[in-house]
């Protein structure tokens, strides 16, 4: 099969969307000539203002970049009159139909879940969070819906009993640019499927609010665990125990055995972690953060206060 060249532009702004940016150049088969990404954010202590990975990963390859701020400024973005496809992945901002209709082959997104389930803005984290055992990629021709358009390629993965938004993160990018680079040279040859979704079958992943964050400790130990894996490694869950202020990289869910305590104690503290009880089961936090620290293990921090020593 003779695969013609396309001239991309790429609309995207986080470390996935950059993985798969960084795949399209290193493969070299077609041309990313311009990227889309959000404007730079102010963040840290001294508030500077910090470019998106996508952005850093375009001045490496030096790919001129545009961070339109609105919609009506994308729209005036010339540098899509002249590409074959433009790219999107987690870019951040809904295309009006003036750009959808723009590139000669439109739109299409690279999105980390098996359409239709799992549309919205956080795929990844709701499907964990769900303790689903499995998800994917799906390569989607964009129209003016959320993630509603025709599917060109999908593939699949399970979700591994430790995985985190981070871990499952790295293998879907991966898979997404696999399966986008499929997708763009059946494009290029004419032999692309499209697959209407069935929308009776649809589930939404609404964005993760901050009080989504603070750790409910009447839940059961498991949908807890899941709910920390699926917040790593941003932007973490996070709980107050004893008056200290911890952000959960890491836990796990252990049975009861029996113990009972209110939901929130601590009933064990030591070298293998710290046990909360829950309301169901007990919570081992392994990995936290306090604030403005790094991340260090529970152990440690129990080392560092001899007071919170206690057996199970």
């Amino acid at each position: 099969m003779i695969v013609q060249t396309l001239r991309l532009a790429f609309a995207g702004t986080p470390d996935f969307a950059a993985a798969i940016l960084g795949g399209l150049v290193a493969g070299k088969k077609h041309s990313v000539c311009a990227v889309l990404t959000q404007p730079d954010r102010r963040a840290g202590r001294g508030r500077r203002a910090l470019a998106s990975p996508v952005k850093q990963l375009a001045g490496q390859f030096r790919i001129p970049v545009h961070q339109p701020a609105t919609p009506a400024e994308l729209n005036g973005a010339s540098v899509l009159h002249a590409v074959d496809a433009l790219i999107v992945v987690a870019f951040g901002m809904l295309l009006p139909k003036e750009i959808l209709a723009r590139p000669r082959l439109g739109c299409l997104n690279v999105h980390p879940s098996l359409l239709p389930r799992w549309r919205g803005a956080a795929p990844i984290p709701r499907a964990i969070e769900a303790g689903d055992d499995m998800t994917g990629v799906s390569i989607m021709q964009m129209d003016i819906g959320l993630d509603t358009g025709d599917v060109l390629m999908q593939r699949s993965c399970p979700i591994l009993d430790d995985d985190t938004a981070g871990s499952l993160g790295k293998r879907l990018a991966t898979m997404g640019y696999e399966c986008l680079a499929d997708a763009l040279d059946a494009l290029a040859a004419g032999t692309a499927t499209r697959t209407a979704q069935d929308g009776a079958r649809a589930t939404y992943a609404r964005k993760i609010s901050k009080d989504e964050l603070h750790i409910d400790w009447s839940r059961p130990a498991r949908d807890i665990e899941r709910s920390v894996r699926a917040y790593s490694p941003e932007p973490l869950a996070r709980t107050e125990l004893e008056s200290t202020t911890m952000l959960i990289w890491q836990a796990t869910a252990l049975p009861d055995a029996g113990r009972t305590a209110r939901p929130g104690s601590v009933i064990a503290a030591g070298t293998d972690g710290i046990d909360v009880m829950t309301g169901e089961g007990i919570l081992r936090i392994l990995t936290l953060q306090l604030p403005g620290k790094r991340p260090i293990s529970a152990a440690d921090l129990v080392n560092a206060r001899p007071q919170w020593k206690r057996g199970a």
